[in-house]
């Protein structure tokens, strides 16, 4: 006597299968395709000449937390950062090359836990680099030093519409009143118009 339902069960075992390969090769497919676009530019290339500073320069002169950000692309803790919170005025430099990054002119209330921004001060001294690791966004690096600032997303307030949500352990803050100090005072007219 043979079962009639061995068959059945049997085609149900290779159609679930089947159904899998296809659906991890459709996965894979999409990965290696996004990853054909892995540099998005915002304003210009990665940089080739970005400031060359030795790893082990940098492991002594950030914080663990700064060079993990910045080195690692790792993220901070939300609301329990330095900048988060910060309401003075004055601009956001890059934590290893001191270039400006973002001004306080352009920071804005997310309720995100992280400093955020409209737009960098200059377009081209940040870049975008497409992110895999929580599906597919916009990194945002520092043209300078190529360090993981943090990322961009599409639903800040106007003008721009975008939310530079960056990592303040990427970032040092220069207050107003310094920027002469740090060669910075070409700045100062930004905020001399604000008053």
């Amino acid at each position: 006597m043979s079962d009639s339902r061995l068959p059945a069960k049997r085609a149900e075992r290779v159609s679930l299968l089947l159904t899998l390969i296809t659906i991890a090769i459709v996965v894979a497919g999409f990965v290696f395709l996004s990853r054909g676009q892995d540099q998005k530019i915002a304003g210009s290339a990665a940089p080739a000449n970005a400031k060359s500073v030795t790893d082990s320069e940098l492991r002594k002169r950030l914080k663990p937390l700064q060079y993990h950000v910045t080195r690692e692309n790792g993220t901070e803790p939300a609301f329990q950062n330095e900048y988060w919170n910060n309401h003075r005025a004055g601009l956001y430099v890059d934590v290893i090359s001191s270039e400006p990054l973002f001004s306080s002119l352009d920071k804005f209330e997310s309720g995100t836990g992280w400093p955020s921004f409209t737009k960098p001060i200059e377009p081209d001294r940040v870049f975008e680099k497409v992110d895999h690791l929580f599906g597919v966004r916009a990194e945002i690096r520092s043209k300078s030093s190529d360090s993981h600032l943090g990322h961009v997303f599409e639903d800040g307030p106007p003008p721009t519409g975008l939310r530079y949500c960056m990592n303040s352990a990427a970032l040092r803050f220069v207050p107003v009143e310094k920027l002469k100090d740090e060669g910075l005072g070409r700045y100062l007219p930004l905020f001399e118009a604000k008053k």
